[in-house]
Parts: structure tokens; sequence; C-alpha cells
């Protein structure tokens, strides 16, 4: 299997990105994971005596997508998609916006349902970009770190520690901004606590695919990325394709 060192990568002269169809996918479904979970934030139900967000059902999905991009294609192509996502979610937001203020049949009763979703939806989403571009940036910088540091062995422990920070800053940023003034401040912090665990270990119990998944792309690009010498500026586009 090939190793890729991205210092010496980024140094070479390319006539443009090239993309494979595994790299693709994944991208789309990370983008898609990421504009249904805004959507699925705006239910939040009751599981027992918890209170927990729809988004729960798919975000840990964006998070094990990263994992695998920054693990086999580095973290610039991570960002990539991470950027990319991001502009997808705000061209939906805006079209909804416009989608709302167009005028209804007197037949259609349904106005007022699809109004409290997708006008609810603008907050949410302005907690869940700048949420979702913190913590993903976060997983993909420590994931990418520490597999320099472990010289790309134990890949278990990165992902769930990778993870685990950035859900962590993920919703340290989310829940004030999308539910401080719903909720109470105890029953928020609450909810933070809950959603940081359950996603953590969500990532625990699908571990042995991604594992899996991780083994196969590699084998399938026949690449394994180390980010050696690079910038982890996260507003830098200059290789952010290569």
């Amino acid at each position: 299997m090939k190793e890729v060192d991205k210092s010496l990568q980024d140094s070479q002269t390319a006539a443009g990105a090239t993309f494979t169809l595994a790299f693709l996918l994944m991208a789309i479904l990370f983008t898609v994971c990421l504009i249904a979970s805004n959507l699925f934030e705006t239910k939040i139900f009751a599981a027992g005596q918890l209170t927990l967000t729809g988004g729960l059902l798919v975000f840990p999905i964006s998070y094990i997508l990263n994992d695998v991009l920054v693990e086999v294609y580095g973290y610039h192509k991570a960002k990539l998609v991470i950027w990319t996502a991001f502009a997808m979610n705000l061209f939906v937001v805006l079209a909804a916006q416009i989608v709302r203020v167009l005028p209804s049949p007197e037949f259609w009763t349904e106005g007022e349902h699809f109004n409290f979703i997708f006008g609810f939806a603008p907050r949410i989403t302005l907690a869940s970009m700048l949420a979702f571009v913190c913590g993903s940036t976060m997983n993909a910088l420590v994931m990418s770190k520490m597999k320099i540091a472990s010289n790309g062995r134990r890949f278990w422990l990165r992902a769930v520690v990778s993870s685990l920070a950035g859900e962590s800053l993920d919703s340290l940023i989310f829940f004030p901004i999308a539910f401080g003034a719903a909720v109470g401040m105890q029953e928020m912090f609450k909810m933070m606590i809950i959603q940081v665990v359950l996603k953590t270990l969500y990532e625990v119990v699908i571990l042995p695919v991604t594992q899996f998944v991780v083994k196969r792309v590699k084998a399938y690009e026949n690449i394994d990325t180390y980010d050696r010498g690079i910038s982890y500026n996260p507003f830098s586009f200059r290789n952010i394709g290569r």
C-alpha cells in the first residue's frame, strides 16, 4: 500500500485535483447527513427519561465518515468535504426561505406546519453550521495529528478520541445558540452531555464497521495518507483539493 506524505504531495504541481468514486460517494453521504440532521434537529423527542433531538439518528454518521476521509485521504481533502457540505447546507436553507414566502392556494392548509419546520431551521442551521465547521474540523485535526504521533497505529483510539473532541465542541456551540431561549440551563446542559455520550457510544458500537470500511477503501485507493508538514488552518484553501 502506498503511503502518501502530504508535505511532498502538496509540493507537486498538478493540473487539477482528481477524485475517485469512493471519495465522491462518501462526500455525498456526508453532505446528506448534515442537511438531514439540521432538519431533524427541529424534533425533540423523549426516550424514557432522556430528552434528545432527532439529529442524533444521522449526525454521528458524518463523524464516522470524517474519520474515514482523514485516515485515507488526509486533512485537506476532509476539509474540502466539510466546506462543501457547509455550502450545500446553506443553499438548502436559503432556498427554503424563498419557498416559505411563496403564496399558497386557499385549499392548502399545511402552510403553518411547513413554516414551523423551515422557519425554525434558520436558527438551528446557524447554530449547526458554526458547530459543524468547528466540531468537524476539530475531529479531523485530532485524527490527523494522532495518526502522525502514533505512526498510523491504534485507529480505534484515534477514532474515539477525535469524535469525542469534535462532538464536545459541536455541542458546546450548538445547544446554547439553538435552544438557549427555549429550554432551561440545567436541561440544556443535560442534553449536551447526553448527546456527546450517546454520539460517542454510537461511534464505539459502529467502530468495527468503520475499521472495515477504512481497510477496504485504503486497499481500493492504494493510499494511506500522513499529513506531515501541512497547514491545519481551516480557512486556507490553497491545497484543499489535493
